[in-house]
């Protein structure tokens, strides 16, 4: 069936995930009609396959390793997890795959939703598939946002297609620890999975092509994951990549490596990269190519297509794979939307409210493993590939006070690098128990720019882990 009439709003969005429900917001709030378009469930994936299950997942194993080596505590928490027990406090994060509750939130938002698979149509037009077959046309007096993020890239393998291998999505959604669950994949997702599962019951072998753990970090970060997860039972393999799997009558996987060796596991998950959601979403009418990431510039107005009327937010525009720098670029893009509404000029200095230039300088990402890994601005790699002159200053988390008041035995490694010329902290890599609210500190140190002298007057609470700050000031200034 299709309709005769076309519905009319300031600004259409297609996706209701994080991203898509902030700019939605940002606009709604500022007086113009906004249509929201979800062919799943509102909320995304961060709600229901990645950032919510995922951590309702991996807490109880990490409050776990903290609490077995705490005085005092029962000795039964060293005991094995209640794996029913945990997958059921993760249906509850995933709000059970129900998404009543954002709806609601939606409506008090003065949000109107479309359920429907949305495609551009030409300029400012958009066409929505309902889930009843029906085709609703839309069109866009101001803008058209594209939220639509990015999924699990699976590789080119032969019948990847009947091998039916776990993506993220069913190793955050799946009801049942599998005996033996291989892991391919050495960045963020595999080593967070494989941590989960290890701990939930699963026999985890992880495989990794690369010579170690969390490439892209800094490398005293995956030696202390890997180091862990050994020591937690699982099978860690660098330097190996699968070259072959299949699924056998039994139900189990075969999995060939390209060392030779063969594996037999119960599931295999590919933890192996992001694809963006726009292979069925219309670009081809705006002259863009279906399935690639849409290229926008630092106000998220996608570069090649004239008009300033189309937006691209979030994963899609491959800026940076995080549901907060989506959050930040949906509150960028929706006061761009409704500036550009009023007939108002854009405010796109540095750090102006019209420009996200944050998604360069100073992205946050926080690795919840045992031992958490938190990172932001440059690693010492990176520095040297693009010629950045950094002194890089090193401090061992474990001589803090506030560290063994957090765990025992704590072992950690935290490492700033400070521009040589300006003086300034332009990155930071913590590795260690409870890191990851250490990296709301030093990111307002990058992002603010704040000279190294002045950070010895920002003095750290004793004993907590925060006073690694000083600590790696003073070690600078010994060097």
């Amino acid at each position: 069936m299709t309709t005769d009439d076309t519905l009319t709003y300031d600004v259409i969005v297609i996706g209701a995930g994080p991203v898509g429900e902030n700019v939605a917001d940002r606009t709604a709030a500022a007086g113009l009609s906004t249509v929201i378009v979800e062919s799943e469930l509102v909320g995304g994936e961060c709600s229901y396959w990645a950032c919510e299950p995922s951590k309702a997942l991996l807490r109880p194993a990490l409050l776990r390793a903290d609490a077995v080596h705490v005085p005092g505590l029962d000795p039964a928490v060293a005991n094995p997890l209640d794996t029913k027990a945990v997958l059921a406090h993760r249906d509850r994060m995933s709000a059970d795959w129900k998404d009543d509750g954002q709806v609601e939130w939606l409506k008090s938002a003065g949000i109107e939703l479309l359920r429907g698979h949305g495609r551009l149509a030409g300029e400012r037009e958009v066409t929505v598939l309902t889930s009843e077959g029906a085709t609703v046309r839309l069109r866009a007096r101001q803008a058209v946002a594209l939220c639509t993020g990015s999924r699990a890239a699976l590789p080119p393998l032969p019948g990847i297609k009947d091998l039916r291998p776990w993506t993220s999505r069913e190793a955050t959604a799946a009801q049942q620890a599998p005996p033996r669950l291989a892991v391919v994949g050495a960045g963020v997702v595999g080593v967070e999975m494989a941590t989960a599962w290890q701990a939930l019951g699963s026999r985890v072998t992880l495989l990794a092509r690369e010579d170690g753990l969390l490439p892209r970090m800094e490398p005293f970060a995956g030696e202390l994951v890997t180091e862990r997860l050994r020591e937690a039972g699982a099978d860690v393999r660098f330097g190996v990549s699968v070259v072959a799997a299949g699924r056998l009558d039994d139900g189990t996987v075969r999995v060939t490596l390209s060392d030779g060796g063969e594996l037999t596991v119960d599931e295999i998950l590919f933890a192996t990269g992001r694809a963006p959601r726009s292979e069925d979403i219309g670009l081809d009418t705006v002259g863009l190519a279906p399935g690639a990431w849409i290229p926008v510039d630092d106000s998220l107005t996608v570069t090649d297509v004239p008009g300033n009327w189309l937006y691209a937010v979030g994963d899609v525009n491959r800026r940076a794979l995080f549901t907060h720098q989506g959050k930040y670029q949906a509150r960028i893009a929706g006061a761009v939307i409704a500036a550009r509404a009023r007939g108002e000029e854009l405010d796109t200095g540095r750090w102006a409210p019209h420009s996200g230039t944050a998604d360069g300088e100073a992205v946050p990402g926080v690795v919840f493993t045992d031992p958490e890994v938190a990172t932001v601005g440059l690693t010492a790699a990176e520095a040297e590939r693009t010629g950045r002159a950094v002194e890089v200053v090193d401090y061992e988390l474990g001589h803090l006070a506030g560290a063994h008041q957090y765990r025992p035995g704590y072992r950690g490694t935290a490492r700033i690098l400070v521009d040589r010329e300006r003086q300034v902290v332009v990155g930071a890599t913590f590795a260690g128990p409870g890191v990851g609210e250490l990296l709301y500190s030093a990111t307002v140190a990058i992002t603010g720019e704040v000279p190294i002298e002045r950070l010895w007057h920002a003095v750290p609470a004793f004993p907590t882990i925060s006073e690694v700050w000083l600590r790696l000031l003073e070690t600078r200034r010994d060097a």
